[in-house]
């Protein structure tokens, strides 16, 4: 990596607020690391902090290949990596206020430079950086009232795109597309939206849409062909009986905690459990 992206390191971050993150587990996924690795899989994408802070920090020696089924998210990425001059540009002309808010969101954007810059002030600007859209597809979270003076952080986002051409590839895909690319002594580190409903995370019943059951079991047949592969992976999952009876068939689970993230206004903040999955020896 270049002495350039060494002296940003500690000025990168994501650039959107993603609803079930994983910043809070940067500072400890260091204790989960294998002691090498070649290349890096994360097919839950989201707003990317684990893959951020390895990639800034050196810790990704090979090629990193990024995916996620959402395709605005990715587009997002695709088009910071390539234009973030012109996503800064767009950024600008949007305003955060209430009016503007609504007015942006039934907006339909024609380019993809464009369509990344709402994505990212929508998700900036709404309640919570929740994204959810209705059953005609249409992004329908309401309005956040979040006032700060450096809202898009341009700074960040150009670091970020230099980061994103150091031997990055971005796809939109299945998660279990990841096995197209995965080789021996790569790491997989996956996130995947949790499905069943533990201690105080309310942002189980949306998620219950767009990740069932089944897509639990599919997550953990991909376990199964990672460690054929003679692969790594890393799994976050909710702290649950049912998620700990399927994936502690393979590997061992680890329990950490965290605070809760996701509230209104107001809401109370509460320490929540979750499970790693690894077959990395600790």
């Amino acid at each position: 990596m270049s002495e350039t992206i060494k002296i940003m390191t500690n000025r990168i971050k994501p650039f959107l607020r993603w609803a079930g993150g994983k910043r809070w587990l940067v500072k400890s996924i260091s204790n989960f690391l294998p002691k090498e690795f070649n290349n890096y899989h994360e097919p839950f994408l989201g707003g990317a902090s684990i893959f951020l802070h390895l990639k800034s920090n050196n810790l990704i020696s090979g090629d990193s290949f990024l995916s996620d089924s959402n395709e605005e998210l990715i587009n997002a990425y695709e088009q910071i990596k390539q234009y973030p001059e012109v996503i800064i540009k767009e950024l600008k002309k949007l305003k955060n206020t209430k009016e503007n808010y609504y007015r942006i969101r039934s907006w339909i954007p024609r380019t993809s430079q464009k369509k990344a810059a709402r994505f990212i002030y929508l998700n900036k600007t709404s309640f919570n950086g929740i994204y959810r859209v209705n059953l005609k597809g249409e992004y329908n979270v309401p309005y956040g009232f979040k006032e700060t003076k450096d809202l898009f952080e341009f700074e960040n986002i150009l670091n970020i795109s230099k980061i994103l051409n150091q031997g990055v590839n971005v796809e939109c895909n299945d998660f279990f597309s990841v096995m197209d690319n995965v080789q021996g002594k790569d790491l997989v580190f996956l996130d995947p939206p949790y499905t069943v409903a533990h201690e105080n995370n309310g942002f189980i019943k949306y998620n219950q849409k767009i990740f069932l059951w089944e897509d639990q079991e599919r997550l953990f047949q991909l376990l199964q062909e990672i460690n054929q592969k003679g692969a790594y992976y890393i799994l976050t999952n909710a702290a649950h009986k049912n998620i700990n009876t399927l994936f502690s068939k393979i590997g061992s689970m680890h329990q950490v905690q965290r605070s809760s993230n996701i509230g209104g206004k107001g809401a109370k903040r509460t320490k929540v459990n979750e499970f790693i999955f690894t077959n990395i020896k600790i």
